[in-house]
């Protein structure tokens, strides 16, 4: 079964979207990106969901509140092999750093150049802030594209502080 439900959040709605029992996406409402064909449902801070979604949302909530840097909810990402083998390294990158894409494709064991591929594959990230692709910046230490907006990925960035912090003192 799937189940979606929109709620508040510090930098606007977000899209919980559960299957069976794994969360399989977290949107900014409106991103780019953002899931065709599934009804966007209202927006609700009603706490009468399934358990899945319930936890989502408690762990976001806390990461924002400052008191969370990891997630411990299950997920069901989808996407293809590549896309998988990038997700998964992104969640290897530590709360308060940010690493370049070039950095990826290293740690993915990819040629030069394979930082675009990387890129996209990072953008198509289906559940934001959890596998945290805001932590990627350009290799020149800018804020480079994020599906859900600069402006909440300069936020994210401020929010975990660190070495993410360090890097958006250069703007």
């Amino acid at each position: 079964m799937i189940e979606c439900h929109v709620a508040p959040s510090p930098l606007g709605p977000i899209l919980y979207r559960a299957e069976n029992d794994a969360l399989t996406g977290l949107y900014f409402v409106g991103q780019k990106h953002y899931p065709k064909g599934i009804a966007e449902p209202a927006l609700s801070d009603s706490r009468a969901v399934s358990r899945v979604i319930g936890q989502a949302r408690d762990e976001v909530d806390e990461y924002f509140a400052g008191a969370r840097q990891t997630f411990s909810i299950a997920l069901n990402l989808g996407g293809t092999p590549f896309q998988r083998q990038v997700w998964d390294q992104l969640r290897q990158i530590p709360f308060g750093e940010a690493w370049t894409y070039g950095d990826l494709a290293r740690r993915l064991g990819l040629p030069p150049g394979a930082s675009r591929a990387v890129g996209g594959a990072n953008g198509r990230n289906p559940v934001a802030i959890i596998v945290p692709c805001h932590r990627v910046i350009g290799g020149n230490g800018e804020l480079t594209g994020y599906a859900g907006g600069v402006d909440r990925k300069r936020h994210l960035l401020t929010l975990e502080g660190g070495k993410g912090r360090e890097q958006l003192a250069l703007f």
